[in-house]
């Protein structure tokens, strides 16, 4: 025998057992990605036409056994924003879900093949669109129709309201929502700098090019008139996006907000939001809606925008581990508990009053 045989053999042992031990990890981490990404709750792609729409969204429906059920339609912030929301929105879901209320949301127009373009929708576009689905949702035998409210984060706060114009709705999620377009802007331009560390100098040139942004719209400037304008640079800016800012910058939802007197509203504010300015955002929503009484407002202060936590959110590598193995973590803690109770306390409500 070959004295150098055993050694040999002793090396494959180990490289098949690290193997092994590799593929059982592995293993063991799809099945923790699987569990975690596994959500209490029943999904269809549907199509919704109605009023001159075609909408492509999905239903969440949840698995109690109950033939109705209360409905969270949701309307989405700004971008190119799909159904899920690159699966974000489904611990959202998930915790509709366990208060019995199904979800609807749907791909923005031009999104995961949707017909149209986003960038061409005013907020009362987006307003008309939302009610049609609600249309849509109200014919559904598995819809209770007196039972459907909004959920909607950041532009959506224009939105919003403009929705509960046109149609009757029970409630209102509003998660970091603007006040005012151009206000807004320049809320996030310094909040930004500041976060930079950027000089005084830097902040007094990005400033003069702001109002200079401001000027043209103001003159209704064409997209071409903008990148003469910014030296031949357009930092991003499309002909599309110039359009659909162009047609938006004079929102202000201070008026529309009357349209939500009276009916319940929760409010989610983050503590380090740096594109809303949620001090301004709570005082409004307060002197416009507190005469109803049905307002509430919950701050969550480790929160960025989104609602993600800020410890979080700031690590590429924290937000995709999270995601991957425990995407209820992402999430301001106890925000999903508060708007589940939020829903809940509203089915009580009306069975109470049934």
């Amino acid at each position: 025998m070959c004295p150098k045989t055993q050694p040999r053999r002793r090396g494959l042992r180990i490289a098949v057992w690290s193997l092994v031990t590799v593929l059982v990890v592995a293993v063991g981490l799809a099945g923790v990605v699987l569990w975690q990404n596994s959500y209490d709750m029943d999904e269809q792609r549907v199509t919704i036409r109605r009023g001159g729409h075609t909408l492509h969204g999905v239903l969440a429906v949840p698995r109690d056994g109950r033939k109705r059920h209360g409905l969270v339609v949701y309307v989405h912030g700004d971008g190119p924003v799909d159904a899920t929301h690159d699966d974000g929105y489904k611990p959202l879901w998930e915790a509709n879900a366990a208060a019995g209320y199904a979800s609807l949301s749907w791909d923005k127009p031009g999104v995961a093949g949707a017909p149209g373009n986003w960038l061409d929708q005013s907020m009362d576009d987006r307003a008309d669109e939302a009610a049609a689905a609600i249309a849509w949702a109200r014919d559904r035998t598995d819809i209770d129709g007196d039972r459907i409210g909004l959920w909607g984060a950041s532009q959506a706060g224009w939105v919003l309201p403009k929705i509960a114009a046109k149609t009757p709705v029970s409630f209102v999620v509003a998660v970091s929502p603007a006040i005012n377009w151009l206000r807004q802007g320049r809320y996030n331009l310094l909040a930004e700098l500041r976060a930079d560390g950027a000089s005084a100098s830097r902040t007094k040139a990005e400033v003069a090019e702001s109002d200079t942004v401001r000027r043209l719209l103001q003159r209704r400037a064409t997209f071409e008139e903008y990148v003469r304008a910014m030296g031949g640079d357009a930092d991003g800016m499309t002909a599309d996006r110039w359009g659909f800012v162009s047609k938006n910058y004079t929102a202000d939802a201070t008026q529309d907000l009357h349209a939500l007197r009276g009916i319940p509203v929760l409010l989610a504010l983050a503590g380090h939001d740096i594109n809303v300015d949620t001090t301004d955002t709570e005082r409004t929503y307060h002197e416009v809606l507190d005469a109803g009484g049905a307002l509430r407002v919950r701050r969550y202060p480790d929160a960025t925008h989104a609602l993600l936590k800020q410890s979080v959110e700031r690590s590429d590598l924290k937000i995709t581990l999270t995601a991957l193995l425990s995407p209820r973590s992402l999430f301001a803690d106890g925000y999903l508990d508060d708007q589940r109770r939020f829903l809940e306390e509203l089915g009580r409500g009306t069975r109470a009053t049934s």
